[in-house]
């Protein structure tokens, strides 16, 4: 097991002039990436969109999410972390983040769909309480660009009202 080091971060909402940024880190972590016109019509949208920088470092983009709500509930569209610093915890500290920001709205509920074949991303959320509720058939594009191949989602659902963290 490697040692997580603990990164103190900056954290702030992304706006519009954030998208370069995001749509890189996008293309760099995803074989099937979101386009800039999702990041755009997300943040005109108002979803929930936040980002951060290593204090340390200054405010290069090192962890982002975005997220959309729908009256008590929250919806985890992204969660995604620069690959200098996986293995770090700022995945962990960006779940952290919604979290907070989801209890700080009044949510009940954050739910997220992931890949069947993340199971670092699962074992995240399993760690931080969500339970998988169900499958999503051919959820995600799969192979390479253009091909018809899908990939399951797994659907997993936290209750905030029960979050003793």
């Amino acid at each position: 097991m490697s040692a997580v080091l603990s990164h103190v971060l900056h954290w702030r909402r992304s706006e519009r002039v954030d998208v370069d940024a995001l749509l890189n880190l996008e293309q760099r972590l995803y074989s099937h990436p979101w386009s800039r016109a999702n990041f755009v019509d997300s943040l005109a949208g108002g979803h929930w969109a936040w980002q951060a920088g290593l204090v340390a470092t200054g405010p290069a983009l090192a962890v982002y999410w975005l997220a959309m709500s729908v009256l008590d509930e929250l919806h985890l569209l992204n969660l995604a972390v620069h690959p200098d610093f996986w293995g770090q915890g700022l995945a962990q500290q960006g779940l952290e983040h919604l979290l907070d920001q989801a209890k700080g709205q009044d949510m009940i509920e954050v739910w997220l769909e992931v890949r069947e074949s993340n199971r670092r991303a699962q074992a995240l959320y399993l760690r931080n309480g969500f339970e998988t509720v169900g499958r999503r058939r051919a959820y995600y594009p799969s192979g390479p660009l253009g091909s018809h191949d899908r990939e399951d989602a797994l659907l997993m659902r936290k209750n905030l009202r029960d979050d003793t963290r």
